[in-house]
C-alpha cells in the first residue's frame, strides 16, 4: 500500500489540511502526481438522524506525502486545495518513518465502534422527557434506540429518535 521511499532524498512528509479537508487535499495532491497516504476508520454517526457508517481519516487534519527532499516545488503544496501546510518543528519539516506509514497500512481495520453500548447510560437532549437519565437497551430500526427510564418509581421501556440521545460521562 505505501510505496517504497528508498530512492535516494525522498521521505514521507506530515501535512496539515484544513479543518474537514483531509479527502479534498488528498484528492488535489494525487492529481498532482504526489505519492499521499491518509489512514482511515469506520464509525457510526447520527446524520439527518439515522444511523451510518460513515469513513473519517484516522489523523483529523492530517495526512502523509513522500516528497523528493532535493527537486520537488514545495511551494506548489501551500496552493493545493485543502491543504494548511507542511508540518515543521522549527527550520525542520516532520517525517515519519516508513515503517510506521506501512504497519498503518497494513492493519486491520477496526469494527465500526457502535454509539452506544447496551447498558450504558444515555441523556436525553431533547422532547418531553428532556433532562432525564436512562439506560441505552438497543437499536429499534434505523432511526430509534430503546432506552431504559424510570417513570413513577418504575423502570419503563420507551423508544427515541437516536439524535435526542447523548452519552453521559
Amino acid at each position: 500500500m505505501i510505496e517504497s521511499a528508498s530512492s535516494i532524498g525522498t521521505s514521507w512528509y506530515v501535512l496539515q489540511t484544513k479543518p474537514r479537508q483531509e479527502f479534498r487535499a488528498l484528492e488535489q495532491l494525487e492529481n498532482q502526481l504526489y505519492t499521499c497516504f491518509l489512514p482511515t476508520l469506520q464509525i457510526e454517526k447520527v446524520r439527518r438522524g439515522k444511523l451510518e457508517v460513515v469513513i473519517e481519516p484516522l489523523f483529523s487534519r492530517y495526512l502523509f506525502i513522500q516528497l523528493d527532499t532535493v527537486s520537488s516545488n514545495w511551494a506548489r503544496l501551500r496552493s493545493t486545495r485543502g491543504v494548511s501546510k507542511l508540518v515543521a518543528f522549527g527550520d525542520r519539516f516532520a517525517t515519519i518513518s516508513e515503517v510506521i506509514l506501512n504497519a498503518l497500512g497494513n492493519a486491520r481495520p477496526p469494527i465500526p465502534t457502535p454509539l452506544f453500548a447496551a447498558g450504558e447510560k444515555v441523556a436525553i437532549k431533547s422532547g418531553p422527557f428532556s433532562g432525564l437519565d436512562g439506560v441505552f437497551q438497543m437499536l429499534d430500526g434505523e432511526s430509534r434506540a430503546l432506552v431504559l427510564i424510570e417513570l413513577l418509581s418504575q423502570p419503563q421501556k420507551l423508544a427515541f429518535e437516536l439524535d435526542t440521545l447523548r452519552k453521559i460521562a
